[in-house]
């Protein structure tokens, strides 16, 4: 989850460099008004050069109060990530990944995302140690995400099954990522970044997510 003496720890330097910049500011002008008021009248200080002066101290006090704005924002969108990530506790969500693990009621179900058309499209399922044990034919399809589902037949070992797909367009090979159905058991906030935790694929980055179910 969100570390707070982290962000404790960041708000406190930004307030310090804060309150450190407005008594730097009181103490300039402080000076300033002195050196105006003992200034030699035959040799007065030039306009543009106090007229510099402060505006490169304005400067560098918008400078402070905008980095203090930004932290203040950041700290509100890590919030608002938490939230969002918390209603997917519960959901089915596609990653990449080809493990194939049977379900309740002996299926499996999985996916995979074409680059483009395929005019042939064939999942092959592997066992533990890579050998072809089924086939499964799905013909033509467009570009895009596609699912499919496994029934293993009575007496094959389904433990540590994959799949792959070879998918085609005439003779040329079409790109196909493979994809897992898993499901979110927890998330939480790691440097900054939304992470997800998956009944089956440990913990993986909301961003790699590629659909929510």
């Amino acid at each position: 989850m969100v570390d707070a003496v982290t962000t404790s720890a960041a708000a406190g330097r930004v307030t310090g460099g804060t309150k450190a910049l407005a008594s730097n500011f009181e103490t300039f002008l402080t000076l300033l008004t002195t050196q105006m008021k003992n200034q030699d009248p035959l040799n007065p200080m030039d306009n543009a050069q106090v007229t510099t002066q402060m505006a490169q101290i304005n400067t560098v006090s918008g400078i402070a109060q905008l980095n203090k704005t930004m932290t203040g924002l950041g700290d509100s969108f890590t919030q608002s990530q938490l939230l969002q990530g918390a209603a997917l506790v519960g959901r089915s969500v596609l990653v990449e990944g080809n493990q194939l693990v049977a379900g309740e009621d002996g299926t499996a179900s999985a996916g995979f995302e074409l680059a483009g058309k395929a005019s042939s499209v064939q999942v092959e399922v592997l066992s533990a140690s890579g050998a072809v044990i089924d086939t499964i034919e799905l013909g033509g399809l467009d570009a895009g995400q596609h699912g499919f589902t496994w029934e293993p037949s009575s007496g094959v070992n389904t433990e540590g099954v994959t799949f792959q797909v070879v998918a085609k367009s005439g003779s040329a090979s079409v790109t196909a990522t493979p994809l897992n159905v898993d499901q979110v058991t927890s998330v939480s906030n790691e440097s900054g970044s939304l992470t997800l935790q998956l009944q089956n694929n440990g913990s993986l980055a909301y961003s790699k997510i590629k659909s929510v179910a």
